[in-house]
Parts: structure tokens; sequence; C-alpha cells
């Protein structure tokens, strides 16, 4: 995987990613359509705002546009994030 890759979960807080993969079979039939609804999917730009206190630092609070959503990390882990550098994707 590319530095610039990761899975959503590992992506630091403030920093703009674009969602380049989802491992939809993983999750729950209604929460993938649920998330997807929200706009959580390939293509979208988003970022991390902030991640729980507790345990495990579910949940994740992810800025997806103008919309704040809050996504566990398992979820998270499903997706897999590229790098944006000053809006644009890294290497560009």
């Amino acid at each position: 995987m590319p530095d610039s890759v990761m899975t959503l979960d590992m992506l630091p807080v403030g920093k703009n990613a674009r969602i380049v993969a989802v491992d939809w079979a993983s999750l729950v039939e209604e929460e993938a359509l649920r998330l997807r609804a929200l706009g959580v999917d390939v293509g979208s730009k988003l970022s991390v705002s902030h991640r729980g206190v507790f345990g495990g630092a579910d949940p994740l609070a992810l800025r997806v546009g103008r919309m704040t959503v809050a996504l566990r990390r398992a979820h998270a882990r499903a997706m897999q994030v590229k790098l944006l550098e000053n809006g644009l994707e890294s290497g560009q």
C-alpha cells in the first residue's frame, strides 16, 4: 500500500482524504446502505474531526461535505482512503 493510502481508521484527525475502496461485503447490508445514503462511498472527500475518548476510540466523527457523520472503527477499517494534500490527490 503506498504511503498516501490507508484504512480510514488510520487517517489522522484534520487530514483530508478521498475514499478509494470499500469492502461492502464486510459490513451488514443495512449499515452499508445507511453509509451510502449519508455520502460515505467511493469517491467521497472526508476528514476525521474527532475520535472517541474511551477504549477503542469509537466512534469516529467524519466530516463529509457539510455533514458530520459518526462511524464505528470497524466500519472505518473496511474503507481505504487516499490522503489529499491541499485538496489534491498526493502525487499530483
